[in-house]
């Protein structure tokens, strides 16, 4: 159980057109955990002081360090000096400077420029889920994720993910990172075993290139957002076969990618993309 607090509160000059007064408010905590790999100091993540194992897991995976949870020998944290211990049963042949540098590399024969690091190759294949939603669903997931995040309601310094089936929210996750959100989705996956290519990713923030790779690399088929998608991000929604809905709102949504998934529309846009 971990210690840490994910907010604090602190008094603050709150100044409205009628207002002028120090009250208490909830701050969200920023916490540096560095994860040292076999030894080697790997990368230092900025995140929300919570879920840190399913969020070291993920971003290990994510990064190709990884491909399985039993590649890892064995795990600590040090929350007091923020330090993750990571060894593996294998050496990675990874390091900090490869972690760091962008690369264009091939992959499957061709060169893909959308993919700017070398461990985006190595790890994002296209998705084979065929799982479907309603309009209906989509809007009921999203309304979910509102509901249930609390973080971001008392600070709004949080971003929120989700895993879900068509029917019910599996799995929901904070951080100030919105990329450390969906690395604790990806984490708690592998550690548990939990099968993904049935499953759907609804998202609070703005859906680019870096997140559409989390959702190819988590292997969810459809992510749902409430925010707008970037060009790269929906280049590479085509290519690795995942439904990227944005603006999802009460009442409407855009279906940017591979609409078939979404089954009402299916008949009325031949499946577009």
């Amino acid at each position: 159980m971990s210690n840490l607090m994910s907010t604090i509160r602190r008094p603050v000059l709150k100044i409205g057109q009628d207002r002028f007064a120090w009250e208490d408010d909830e701050i969200v905590t920023e916490y540096p955990l560095t994860i040292f790999l076999n030894d080697e100091e790997f990368a230092t993540i900025v995140c929300t002081p919570a879920d840190l194992e399913e969020m070291v897991i993920g971003f290990l995976a994510a990064e190709g360090a990884i491909r399985q949870y039993t590649d890892i020998k064995q795990m600590s944290i040090d929350e007091s000096r923020g330090f993750a211990y990571v060894d593996l049963h294998q050496q990675t042949g990874l390091s900090h400077s490869f972690y760091t540098k962008r690369r264009i590399t091939s992959c499957c024969g061709k060169s893909r420029q959308s993919f700017y690091f070398f461990s985006d190759a190595r790890t994002a294949k296209p998705v084979a889920g065929t799982v479907t939603l309603t309009p209906a669903q989509v809007f009921r997931l999203m309304d979910e994720l509102q509901a249930s995040s609390h973080i971001h309601r008392s600070t709004g310094g949080v971003h929120n993910a989700a895993l879900c089936t068509p029917e019910q929210t599996l799995l929901r996750y904070s951080d100030i990172g919105r990329h450390n959100a969906l690395d604790k989705i990806y984490g708690y996956c592998l550690r548990e075993n939990l099968p993904t290519e049935d499953k759907i990713l609804v998202f609070s923030g703005r859906i680019s290139s870096e997140v559409l790779l989390k959702a190819a690399k988590i292997g969810a088929g459809i992510i749902l957002s409430k925010s707008a998608p970037t060009d790269l991000a929906l280049q590479l929604a085509e290519e690795l076969n995942i439904t990227a809905v944005g603006f999802v709102r009460p009442d409407k949504m855009n279906v940017y990618t591979h609409a078939e998934r979404i089954v009402a529309l299916d008949n009325r846009v031949g499946g577009g993309g």
